[in-house]
């Protein structure tokens, strides 16, 4: 038996890291499993573990108001030591490119630990975009043992910078098969029941629903789904994008806006000042991952700066407008689905009336593939690693 030690400490990476816990879990008698919390964002990173029905065995609890950089690297290094000699584990698995992630794989490098990078290879190339996530997976590329790309485009990243093509493999993305499990789940008439009453008494939102391969849709009314958090939008470029979401909303009458609005008060800020009081605006807190999907079913259109949601969204059909000036993506929008938009408040508004107004663009745009995964991405992770591990 080999023992893995799954560590992370966002949602997104609990989202992601979640099927492959539960795929493990399956071989009892080949993995031992234990799971571990850093809580780089606490409540928002709960709300995930609830929906997968996970417990860690350790949860470090590093949250604290207004911490940086410095506070999660240090608090997370600090607090790995004597869990990691503790349960000297056969291999430390993380995902993306959080500071989490990064400092994780530090603490297993300092005690000769191999380490498994989930969705490894992704790049921009340019450090400060995104912020500070371009170095951070760049560094976990260095640290890791085994390198799990989603796609071919982050295998040949990978293999250009020297990272030998026997400890590197394409799995697709874990993140779809989170999504369409949860998605799967949604069609019940019961799961269907629930969330048109939660959104119905949320925001007086009305919806007809039809039943589609993946969960619920509809085009009436026409919902914007818009999320944002990245470090590099902070000050002016968020100020640009609240301003761009004020004027639509007032130009269209025909559509409200949705925004559950990150706990950083360096997002709180600029939204609830620009936005707030808005008719046809509605903002929230962070959802839960489950109403969240089905939210992303329900919409006409989704703007974000969240690279998680590129890769989902076009499972759903939704157009995405990415507000950043760079996406270690590219393959969304290669395929047709995502656009960049950057954070230029002129270029967010023309670009989203345009998908609005105009049909055949935004059916080209609804209708494209998407190109990270199967739904079956943990399964070939778990496979990789019986075979690495003989079990």
């Amino acid at each position: 038996m080999k023992k893995v030690l799954v560590i992370f400490g966002t949602r997104p990476e609990a989202i992601k890291l979640a099927p492959v816990i539960n795929e493990l879990k399956k071989y009892p008698s080949d993995f031992k499993v234990v799971v571990c919390a850093t809580g780089q964002h606490r409540q928002m990173l709960d709300q995930a573990l609830n929906t997968f029905a996970i417990v860690p065995d350790y949860n470090i609890n590093i949250m604290s108001a207004n911490q940086d950089l410095f506070d999660v690297t240090i608090k997370t290094l600090d607090g790995l030591r004597e869990i990691l000699k503790k349960e000297q584990p056969d291999l430390v698995l993380v995902q993306g490119d959080t500071t989490t992630a990064f400092a994780s794989s530090m603490a297993a490098f300092y005690l000769k630990i191999d380490v498994g990078h989930v969705e490894a290879g992704l790049r921009t190339y340019d450090k400060y975009h995104p912020f500070p996530e371009e170095i951070n997976r760049n560094i976990v590329t260095v640290l890791a043992d085994y390198h799990f790309a989603p796609t071919e485009w982050a295998k040949s990243n990978l293999l250009n910078e020297g990272i030998p093509s026997e400890s590197i493999w394409v799995t697709g993305n874990t993140g779809i098969d989170a999504l369409l499990t949860v998605a799967r789940n949604q069609k019940a008439e019961t799961r269907r029941e629930y969330f048109e009453d939660y959104f119905k008494k949320k925001w007086n939102i009305t919806f007809s629903f039809k039943n589609q391969s993946l969960g619920l849709k509809t085009h009436n009314p026409k919902l914007l789904l818009v999320t944002g958090h990245r470090r590099e939008n902070f000050g002016k470029g968020f100020e640009n994008i609240c301003l761009a979401l004020k004027e639509i909303a007032e130009k269209r009458h025909d559509v409200k806006i949705v925004y559950p609005v990150h706990l950083n008060p360096n997002v709180q800020k600029p939204v609830k000042s620009i936005l707030n009081g808005k008719p046809n605006i509605h903002l929230t807190a962070p959802l839960e991952y489950e109403p969240f999907v089905f939210l992303m079913s329900c919409s006409f259109i989704i703007l974000t700066d969240s690279g998680g949601i590129q890769e989902e969204a076009p499972s759903f059909g939704k157009p995405v407008l990415v507000m950043r000036n760079t996406t270690e993506r590219p393959e969304g929008v290669k395929a047709g689905g995502v656009k960049l938009v950057g954070t230029e408040k002129n270029k967010i508004i023309n670009e989203t009336i345009k998908l609005i107004e105009n049909r055949s663009i935004y059916n080209k745009m609804s209708k494209s593939s998407n190109p990270y995964g199967d739904g079956k991405a943990s399964e070939r992770i778990v496979n990789i690693l019986g075979a690495l591990f003989k079990c």
